[in-house]
């Protein structure tokens, strides 16, 4: 026990006080998110009475938004700092949340989506940017790591929040999650410092038009473009985890929203568990390959959905989901933050989020077509194939692009930043 306590003391010395003060903002922001996203298609089909098209149309409405919020936001982040640009996200988000739970017609739900869409995601390249500020490159796959801890301890407690919310109204779960941001505001408003490099920060400030301009640079970084591009296709089968998953096992298995809620919780505890002491034995390796071996642990796991039928094995399915969801996480988002100068952190995050953004414009709608459709096992063969699709392009970029031999968490002195 005093070994573990030791190790515990030496983690939390190594890493900056703002570090840990940003991961208190992320549990709290994501206790309210994940007590409502992992049910926002289970919502929508309930409420509105609409097939998994129609939902699927509406992501492409809200992502298709977000690229613009998340473009705006990543050159705000460079240009203004990171943490008024969180500030305003978490206050936005839990105003939309209140628009969207209040929301009577689906015209008005779909009007209320594209708002959020454009102002919530300002604040996710500013995210990403205050961890690249805090630590150093050889620090930022395990930090990284430790956040995912944090972010999946708010998830095993969610669905229990958000099911016993359900059970009374949807509403009090948007307002729940209304409050939820912005308590978190309030940590970052009154805790949080501001993070940007101060050589960056004194140095003469860019014009408006240099600003966007600086996003040309980016999408010419053929290796980073490359890059994001595959990442495209591995969100394209992560993303129904939180989208289609709960909607098919309903449906087609008669797996409640409670089962459901179980296997998303069941991720996010074997993540709180193991993923700090797999990133600590995997980060000697080369990080695309790491990334190619978990995204075909995706393939495999979301392909098994459509050949299998027990409550057992779908279980089984969202371990193998999970084991390369923590292969992965920690390794993209080093990558990520590793291509970016620091000067422009906030643009290079910003563009990062098109894996995501892309993956979820485009990924629910046609999901949806395959769900609505004569076989809906379909739509888990065709993950498979895209997910080892996505393992031979990591695998490719490795070999051209010739990602760092391992990321080294050891030899590095600890920081005090605040």
């Amino acid at each position: 026990m005093s070994v573990s306590f030791e190790k515990i003391r030496n983690t939390y010395h190594a890493y900056p006080r703002a570090f840990w003060i940003y991961n208190v903002v992320v549990f709290i922001d994501r206790l309210g998110g994940f007590m409502l996203y992992p049910f926002f298609a289970l919502y929508l089909t309930q409420k509105f009475n609409i097939g998994m098209t129609t939902v699927g149309g509406i992501f492409v409405i809200f992502s298709a938004s977000g690229f613009v919020g998340s473009a705006l936001g990543g050159a705000l982040t460079d240009r203004v700092g990171r943490k008024p640009v969180i500030l305003f996200s978490l206050i936005f988000s839990a105003l939309s949340a209140l628009g969207m739970g209040l929301a009577p017609t689906l015209q008005l739900f779909v009007l209320i989506a594209v708002l959020v869409g454009t102002l919530a995601d300002i604040g996710r390249p500013a995210h990403e940017a205050v961890v690249a500020d805090l630590l150093p490159p050889e620090k930022r796959a395990e930090g990284y790591g430790i956040i995912r801890v944090i972010f999946n301890l708010a998830v095993v407690i969610a669905p229990a929040i958000a099911g016993f919310l359900i059970a009374r109204s949807y509403l009090l779960l948007f307002i729940v999650d209304m409050i939820i941001s912005l308590i978190a505001a309030a940590v970052v408003f009154l805790s949080l410092p501001e993070t940007k490099p101060k050589s960056h920060a004194e140095s003469k400030p860019e014009s408006i038009s240099q600003t966007f301009g600086g996003y040309g640079r980016v999408y010419r970084d053929a290796p980073f473009m490359a890059f994001i591009l595959v990442c495209v296709m591995m969100t394209l089968v992560y993303m129904n985890m939180n989208t289609t998953l709960g909607v098919f096992l309903r449906d087609f298995h008669g797996i409640p929203e409670s089962g459901y809620g179980l296997l998303i919780s069941l991720n996010a505890v074997m993540v709180v568990l193991f993923q700090f002491w797999l990133t600590r034995r995997l980060e000697k390796y080369k990080p695309l390959v790491m990334m190619c071996l978990g995204t075909a642990l995706y393939g495999i796991g979301f392909a098994a959905y459509g050949f299998i039928n027990s409550y057992l094995m779908f279980t089984l399915a969202m371990v193998v989901i999970t084991i390369g969801e923590m292969i992965i996480a920690p390794f993209q988002q080093a990558m990520v933050a590793s291509f970016a100068p620091e000067a422009m952190r906030g643009r290079y995050m910003a563009v990062a989020g098109l894996s995501w953004g892309m993956a979820f414009a485009v990924g629910p709608y046609f999901a949806g077509i395959l769900m609505d459709g004569p076989n809906p096992n379909w739509l888990w063969y065709a993950c498979g194939l895209m997910g080892m699709l996505a393992a031979f392009g990591y695998y490719l970029l490795d070999r051209i692009h010739h990602s760092p031999a391992r990321i080294d968490t050891e030899s590095v002195v600890p920081v005090n930043l605040g």
